[in-house]
């Protein structure tokens, strides 16, 4: 983050433009980096700076991956901003500090959201400037161990020839079986960070601590929040137990309400809202009714389209690519790191503020 914010400071709050290019061949790149989050933008500007001629394939139109995009920085601007409200409205009375009609301005919220997102991706392409790195902004996909074909953005192709590869694609939202999410009623993390109006109702397929993390946020600003988790705590597999009960205590103390070790069985759009028919452990099912359904079930590599296949990249059962300990794949000038390698995925490492 440091790096980000003297990137701003020397750039005056100015996004720097990074070239890019259409319809051309590279042929004498030394480091391909597919994926530009916080691995990715972070090896390439290392690699640029140790002298690597190193063009970075950035599928989105802006650098940064989930975490700075849809992730991270804008669940946190809305978790921190969620919290000045919340505060406003039921914690500054008891501490002598009078404030009449506090109200939330959802528009403006976001609003701020989004100048944090734009500030800190284009830090990145200020560095990515400064260093002298090549981007292309589309879809990689590698042919042989030495060449990456990129289906740029704009509906040209970029053909990058070169020494080494280094996969850095980060992870997907996993999809719940016969959900079908559209981003505005039936949401995944990245469309609760966009509503554009505050729900009466929420219900979580998923307690973990993407879940909590964005359900707090609507509790926060006024919609009765349910979260529906097959295991029998919060917070995740792998968490300490003690810290989930204190965790669940804190977020129930601001009204979220759990149903643990219960599943969701389907889940439907009805002219009431999205039904949800969940059962528990003894075997009794019931049904949750709300204007929002977030489904937060996890993330797992996001390795389509990269040809993996095409030139014999192991992939385990659980979509990793295995790596030696010096982030080697099998084909030693492909190299791996983030999401797609063995570990937790990154937003689920994260700590959570709420």
């Amino acid at each position: 983050m440091q790096c980000i914010r003297s990137a701003l400071l020397s750039t005056r709050g100015r996004l720097l433009p990074v070239r890019s290019l259409s319809s051309s061949t590279i042929s004498d790149s030394d480091l391909v980096v597919i994926g530009s989050g916080p691995g990715g933008y972070v090896a390439a500007i290392k690699a640029a700076q140790l002298g690597l001629k190193t063009v970075c394939v950035e599928k989105g139109a802006t650098f940064g991956g989930t975490c700075l995009n849809v992730g991270c920085i804008p669940s946190k601007a809305l978790l921190n901003n969620s919290h000045y409200y919340h505060a406003a409205k039921h914690e500054f009375a008891s501490r002598g500090i009078k404030i009449d009609n506090v109200e939330v301005d959802l528009p403006a919220m976001m609003k701020a959201k989004d100048t944090s997102v734009s500030a800190l991706t284009g830090g990145i392409a200020g560095l990515f400037k400064k260093n002298g790195i090549t981007s292309v902004h589309g879809h990689g996909t590698i042919v042989t161990p030495n060449q990456v074909i990129v289906k740029n953005n704009d509906g040209g192709r970029t053909t990058i020839n070169t020494k080494n590869i280094l996969i850095a694609t980060g992870s997907e939202v996993t999809p719940f079986p016969g959900i079908e999410v559209d981003e505005e009623t039936i949401v995944s993390s990245t469309g609760a960070l966009s509503l554009k109006e505050i729900p009466k109702t929420m219900t979580l397929i998923g307690a973990g601590v993407i879940g909590v993390e964005l359900g707090s946020v609507w509790q926060r600003l006024g919609a009765k929040v349910t979260a529906v988790e097959f295991l029998g705590n919060i917070g995740g597999v792998g968490i300490d137990l003690e810290v989930a009960k204190s965790f669940q205590r804190s977020l129930q103390k601001q009204g979220m309400k759990f149903k643990l070790n219960t599943k969701v069985l389907s889940a439907e759009r009805t002219p009431d809202g999205i039904k949800v028919v969940a059962e528990n452990k003894k075997g009794k099912q019931e049904e949750l009714v709300s204007d929002v359904l977030l489904v937060c079930i996890g993330r797992r590599p996001f390795i389509s389209g990269l040809g993996l296949d095409n030139i014999g990249v192991t992939v385990d059962n659980r979509g990793k690519i295995p790596v030696n300990e010096r982030f080697q794949t099998n084909i030693k000038n492909i190299y791996a790191i983030g999401d797609v390698i063995d570990g937790p995925c990154w937003r689920t490492r994260r700590k959570t503020k709420v």
